[in-house]
């Protein structure tokens, strides 16, 4: 079955192109796995940062996406629970091996022979994609194809680093930044009876989140008003991760949410004294996913999106390193 894909060959600032659209040989579905037909494919500034090289690559060339929605066209032998034309979703964890330590304590996002989607695999800048059946997820009713995509990534890992903080009703949360994933985990957290204080650039980010029921937003470095019981810092800029430190109460957490970051800054001693902590979030898990998807149903959770064809990747990509998206970007394939 021939297809098309957007393909990274060699990684290079997005204003030159990156990504060529090119014809590509549809490979049959393995025993296990599912070959979909892709709708919708969100554009998140983790595959920014692979066609940049700011993420080194695991293999080239590759089709970069991770935020897939498409239908079911075929299916390996082994395949059980899945028919032609179900809808299914495919976020960042592809395989793991399910054997090893950290996949036995639940924790298979850590395993350490996982493979990831558009990274390992190749991912949904593309007409077609194969992915692993164990893998794939159900996808609540409500929701469109497009309007979907944004919560298989930006989602998922805003819910597992908002789980990290470990906050109750009533807790006092900071979001230093406010693209695609805080808007949603934004509308968990107050779901889940948590105030919520912004600290972003922009005018219109800060009018954003006092419309998704922040108590307060203010500058990327601003302080709040308040001490914050924890923080999940988005911008992939060392320094928010200090300044949210600086806000924080005795004991305090800072939920460093990026796979990769320009730096961490040196910062005095007393941010951290007193028992406050920084942890890192790294991949998803299937149960991470599975919960956030129930929960985008329950809210319901609104995602904001700007469409995009499959032939405007590359303009996708600059809109999101200019900080011109509005919500998330998301190719109609």
């Amino acid at each position: 079955m021939l297809g098309r894909a957007a393909l990274l060959r060699r990684p290079r600032p997005v204003g030159e192109h990156p990504l060529a659209i090119e014809s590509i040989s549809t490979e049959p579905a393995g025993p296990d796995d599912l070959l979909l037909e892709v709708r919708a494919c969100g554009v998140c500034r983790t595959d920014l940062q692979l066609c940049e090289g700011d993420l080194r690559a695991h293999r080239l060339p590759v089709v970069p996406g991770h935020q897939i929605v498409g239908r079911v066209v075929a299916m390996g032998k082994r395949v059980d629970g899945w028919g032609p034309g179900d809808r299914a979703g495919v976020c960042w964890l592809a395989w793991a091996c399910g054997d090893c330590d950290r996949c036995r304590e639940g924790r298979e996002n850590l395993c350490r022979r996982g493979r990831f989607t558009g990274w390992d695999v190749d991912g949904g800048f593309a007409t077609h994609v194969r992915v692993d059946s164990r893998f794939a997820l159900r996808l609540p009713e409500g929701f469109s194809d497009l309007a979907a995509a944004p919560l298989l990534c930006g989602g998922v890992i805003g819910h597992r680093a908002l789980r990290l903080t470990e906050l109750a009703e009533g807790g006092r949360l900071g979001l230093y930044g406010f693209g695609a994933s805080a808007r949603i985990t934004i509308q968990v957290a107050r779901h889940l009876g948590i105030e919520c204080y912004v600290s972003t650039r922009g005018d219109a980010d800060r009018d954003r989140a006092l419309a998704l029921g922040a108590a307060w937003a203010g500058g990327s470095l601003e302080a709040p008003p308040v001490e914050l019981d924890a923080a999940i810092t988005f911008a992939p800029i060392g320094e928010v991760i200090v300044a949210a430190l600086a806000a924080l109460r005795p004991g305090g957490r800072v939920v460093v949410n990026a796979i990769h970051l320009d730096r961490v800054p040196e910062f005095p001693y007393r941010l951290l004294w007193e028992e406050r902590r920084i942890q890192s979030v790294a991949n998803v898990t299937r149960r991470d996913a599975e919960e956030l998807l129930a929960l985008a149903a329950e809210i319901p959770i609104a995602t904001e999106t700007e469409i995009h064809p499959l032939d405007e990747v590359n303009l996708a990509l600059q809109r999101l390193e200019s900080g011109e998206v509005a919500g998330a970007a998301v190719l109609a394939v």
